[in-house]
């Protein structure tokens, strides 16, 4: 009876696991979810920037019109110094932001001046084209009327490219503030990201451009 119990324990010993197996087995668990992890954080972060770059290209688009709706003003509207040249050092701000902006899309501090400089750029463009009520030759013109089409346009553009970043920014951030991947985000980089939020009136609609 002895040997036989003795062969069972023998038997159910060599069947078993020894603990550096099990050690092993538990690191490459955890390894896989580890990797998980990372590759989900990094494809919704690849997601906002995309999604930023998508604002980028409206921007520039707008910041390039700009100048060339100030030239066509300034040739009915001389008198306007003043706000014509305030418009263009917003423009210039606003493009400086934006550029900053697309080279840390999400980070809190360029999301921020971003915010503001549109803003304000909004705020010029729109005593600008208040102004214009005062010539009513430049209201027909031609050019300034297609600018003007662009112009709506390009701003629409813009406030859908910015609710799709912001909708991105959203789903990584919560992705990242729920468990498990809260463990790890922030050991791997993966810091909270910043909305481009509206901050104005000037921001929240786009400046009225129809006559």
């Amino acid at each position: 009876m002895i040997p036989l119990l003795a062969q069972a324990e023998n038997a159910a010993q060599s069947a078993s696991f020894p603990a550096w197996a099990i050690v092993l087995i538990v690191v490459a668990v955890l390894a896989f979810w580890a990797i998980g992890v990372f590759n989900g954080l990094t494809r919704k972060r690849n997601a906002y920037k995309n999604a930023f770059a998508q604002i980028d290209v409206q921007l520039k688009r707008r910041y390039d019109l700009i100048p060339n709706l100030v030239e066509t003003v300034k040739g009915y509207a001389k008198h306007e110094r003043e706000t014509l040249e305030a418009v263009i050092k917003a423009r210039n701000i606003a493009a400086t932001a934006a550029e900053a902006a697309a080279k840390a899309a999400g980070d809190p501090d360029a999301m921020a001046r971003l915010a503001q400089s549109e803003a304000a750029l909004g705020g010029a463009l729109s005593r600008l084209l208040v102004t214009v009520e005062r010539y009513p030759e430049l209201k027909a013109n031609q050019n300034f009327l297609a600018l003007q089409e662009e112009l709506t346009t390009t701003e629409n553009k813009v406030s859908f490219a910015r609710q799709a970043y912001n909708d991105a920014v959203t789903d990584y951030n919560n992705t990242r503030a729920v468990f498990p991947a809260v463990l790890l985000a922030g050991m791997f980089g993966f810091t909270e990201a910043k909305l481009l939020e509206v901050e104005t009136p000037e921001m929240r609609e786009a400046p009225k451009v129809s006559f």
